[in-house]
């Protein structure tokens, strides 16, 4: 995968002149989703396929098409992993004035991928709640098509109501004020957790969850 990334950044602009506009998004949420994986193997290996996937649109013989055969570059830096890579390379892209739609871009095809994850309706999601209005502090995502989505891990299996430690967390993110970064952070890859944090509800303690979303926070101030 370094040998790939190493070629992407060779030949940027044969490769933005050969994609059209969301054929390249697609290429850049994949390495977004690479650079977030870190050491998760499994998320980092779905990011990968993702990568060479958004290159299959390529002319067979370009360079960096996953058909042709890498002339095994250097990498971009010896001592540095796919995620780090990742995150190098996306640096350079989304930096470069000639792309300056791609950010958002990735905006755009993120918000597609949390929408893209079970969710309710507000009406469904009033049905769970026993109070009214919704709770303020449940992630709550404008869908432009179905109107507003309350993403389903949120709720106790298929009839119960919010999850006190959903809630908690919740909180902490600042839901509220900036629902698709706490619904990025229930559904992506966590390095510390060793998953999406929103598959291991019930599966972890409660505690260790609120402590990773706690640590995020602290370290971001």
């Amino acid at each position: 995968m370094g040998e790939l990334l190493h070629l992407i950044r060779l030949h940027t602009d044969s490769i933005r002149a050969c994609l059209d506009d969301g054929q390249y998004d697609l290429l850049l949420t994949a390495l977004h989703d690479l650079a977030r994986a870190y050491d998760d193997g499994a998320a980092a290996a779905r990011a990968e396929r993702s990568v060479e996937s958004a290159l299959l649109p390529l002319p067979q013989d370009h360079p960096a098409s996953p058909s042709s055969p890498p002339d095994a570059p250097c990498p971009l830096f010896p001592h540095a992993g796919p995620a780090g890579l990742a995150w190098l390379l996306l640096a350079e892209l989304v930096a470069d004035r000639a792309t300056a739609p791609c950010p958002a871009g990735i905006i755009v095809a993120v918000k597609r991928r949390l929408l893209a994850a079970p969710s309710l309706s507000a009406a469904e999601a009033r049905d769970r709640c026993a109070e009214e209005p919704l709770p303020r502090e449940l992630i709550r995502l404008a869908d432009p098509v179905r109107g507003d989505r309350y993403p389903a891990f949120q709720f106790a299996g298929e009839t119960g109501g919010p999850v006190s430690v959903v809630r908690s967390v919740n909180q902490l993110l600042l839901a509220e004020v900036d629902p698709w970064g706490a619904a990025d952070w229930w559904l992506s890859g966590n390095t510390w957790l060793g998953g999406p944090p929103a598959s291991l509800l019930g599966a972890l303690p409660d505690d260790v969850l609120a402590g990773a979303a706690r640590a995020l926070v602290k370290g971001e101030e």
